[in-house]
């Protein structure tokens, strides 16, 4: 049988056979393996002489094979190297040292249930200390090595000796197997840990604000990850997933640091926190449109975590009504002032606007300007006086005298006159002066209670009897300086009825009162020209 076809069962027991010892990690795993070598058919080959027992040991060391450690021989039999290949990654284990024993012989049952057949050992001095073969790794699965190059046993001498080998006992071949036993539960252990790191043990992208990490972690969620990194989020940074999520293998974690923005927006401010880097983003995350706008900074400009001011003027539609024509105009200004401008109408003299011209457009209002004309108008007027009442105790009660009369003053006062927009408005008044001060009107207001009642002298006109005396003056005085008063006392007959002074220095109710008092004592005869104007 040719050669070629042998090394296949030799693939068959190192990825069936040694791979299941790793896996499965017990001794039943073990002894599978062994009975699988035992009933391939390149043992049998090797067995029978038709294919150098050297070839069924694969990969092969080219540095042991010239025979620096006599690694490349097995049993007494010269090794032939096979194509080169890469060397794998290998994982280190221990090797263990036996006693010599010679390796025993396994035959073939090809009954149903196969069980290998240990044949006795070879004579002594045949074979020398046999190393028990210690698995390794190679492309993900666990094989066996090489027997060594220069043992005893290698060679032809081997060949020669094959019938005694197969003539062991079975006893020396049992034991050899006790010893694997071990070291392939070994093997078992070291691979279950390395499944169990590997099962925990996940890749996952950190993106900290646009810097991306790929890292292997055995953090359970987005928290423990972050911590595990040194990244401690603030009450303004956003993450992605949230912190408490589960961290699975592949998932993406994403941290922006929060960034304090003094946003000046159509003239009134704001104190906002973005977690944008850039200008564009923070407008965006705020949900301020951007399009048309006036930005104090280019949407591209960084947004450093210290933070940064920045004033918007968005784009506005406002209506202008001027001279008669209403236009809407697309605008950033600040003012209705830059607005007009900004739609080319040009204020001239007095002329102004609906709203003051410092004052923000806002989003659809209509600002209507008002063309003035006018002039100015002179005119005079009255000031008129006041009057002041000044009581006196000498005037009987009722009684009123003016005392100063009143004058009006004079003014000059100057009034705007307006047009707006072809209307004529109300004048309006914009200056006065005073050309003279009016004069205030005195008038005196009696207190003084007046005289009783005389019983006998009521019910007479003594009204007419005054008239007829001294013309109805109460200071009257004849041509002699003699009578005076309404009634023309003498100072004699006044003194006698209780007054005091002269007579016409009195006033006229205390006049009357006395002259009530001389008729009732000597009747109308004191008046004998006028005493008959008494009666009605």
């Amino acid at each position: 049988m040719p050669r070629q076809s042998a090394q296949q069962p030799t693939q068959q027991w190192t990825q069936q056979g040694a791979a299941h010892w790793a896996q499965q990690g017990t001794h039943q795993g073990t002894q599978q393996g062994t009975q699988q070598w035992a009933q391939s058919p390149a043992h049998s080959w090797a067995r029978t002489g038709e294919l150098e027992p050297a070839q069924l040991w694969s990969p092969w060391s080219p540095s042991t094979a010239e025979g620096g450690d006599g690694a490349g021989q097995l049993a007494g039999h010269r090794l032939r190297p096979g194509p080169a290949e890469t060397p794998e990654p290998t994982i280190p284990l221990p090797r263990f040292d036996v006693p010599p024993v010679c390796p025993p012989t396994v035959s073939l049952d090809t009954s149903p249930v196969a069980s290998p057949t240990v044949s006795p050992g070879a004579p002594e001095g045949l074979c020398g200390p046999a190393p028990v073969p210690v698995p390794y790794a190679v492309g993900g699965a666990y094989v066996l090595p090489h027997t060594p190059a220069g043992h005893p046993t290698a060679g032809r001498a081997h060949r020669r000796a094959g019938g005694a080998r197969r003539a062991g006992t079975q006893s020396q071949g049992g034991e050899a197997w006790r010893r694997l036993v071990p070291q392939a539960a070994v093997v078992a252990v070291l691979a279950g840990g390395t499944s169990a790191f590997v099962a925990h043990d996940k890749a996952v992208e950190l993106d900290v604000d646009g810097q991306r990490h790929s890292l292997h972690t055995f953090a359970g969620s987005v928290s423990q990850l972050l911590a595990d990194e040194g990244v401690r989020p603030g009450g303004h940074d956003a993450v992605e997933p949230g912190r408490d999520a589960r961290l699975a293998h592949g998932d993406t974690v994403t941290v922006r640091s929060g960034r304090p923005l003094r946003l000046t927006l159509d003239g009134r401010v704001h104190r906002v926190w973005t977690t944008a880097g850039t200008v564009g983003g923070a407008l965006r995350e705020l949900g301020v449109r951007a399009a048309g706008a006036r930005i104090s900074a280019p949407l591209t400009a960084r947004v450093p975590r210290s933070g940064r001011e920045l004033e918007v003027w968005t784009e506005r539609t406002v209506g202008v009504l001027a001279d008669g024509r209403e236009r809407r105009v697309r605008t950033t200004a600040e003012t209705v002032g830059e607005l007009l401008r900004a739609a080319g109408v040009r204020l001239r003299g007095e002329d102004t606007a609906s709203v003051p011209l410092d004052s923000f457009p806002r989003e659809g209002q209509t600002v209507t300007v008002m063309r003035i004309t006018g002039g100015e108008q002179v005119r005079e007027e009255h000031i008129p006086f006041t009057t002041v009442h000044r009581e006196d105790p000498r005037l009987r009660k009722g009684t009123q005298v003016i005392a100063q009369r009143g004058r009006p003053g004079l003014r000059r006062i100057t009034y705007a006159l307006r047009t707006v927009n072809g209307v004529r408005m109300k004048p309006r008044r914009t200056g006065a002066e005073v050309l003279r001060e009016p004069r205030t009107q005195v008038v005196r207001v009696g207190t003084r209670t007046g005289p009783p009642p005389v019983t006998g002298a009521e019910g007479l006109d003594w009204s007419a009897l005054a008239r007829c005396e001294s013309g109805g003056r109460p200071d009257a005085v004849d041509s002699s300086g003699t009578y005076g008063g309404l009634y023309q006392f003498d100072a004699r007959t006044w003194r006698g009825l209780g007054g005091s002074g002269r007579p016409q220095d009195a006033p006229a109710a205390e006049q009357t009162y006395r002259a009530k008092k001389l008729y009732v004592a000597r009747g109308a005869s004191p008046w004998p020209v006028c005493g008959r104007k008494l009666s009605r």
